[in-house]
């Protein structure tokens, strides 16, 4: 792995990210204001849960 290969996978995470924002940015608004209500744990876990999902993919790859 280099440099190119890293500055790749944090392109196409950028735009995968700005993908949900630039196609449905009302529900995006909706989204964060229930996130905001949402208690650090609940939060936590699914940050906990979105790594555990990515190292999965990432050990099939």
């Amino acid at each position: 792995m280099n440099w190119h290969d890293l500055l790749t996978a944090l392109a196409l995470v950028l735009i995968i990210e700005g993908l949900l924002p630039f196609t449905l940015p009302e529900k995006v608004k909706e989204v964060y204001r229930s996130l905001q209500q949402a208690s650090n744990s609940n939060l936590r876990v699914m940050g906990l849960i979105g790594m555990i999902v990515g190292l999965v993919l990432l050990y099939i790859v």
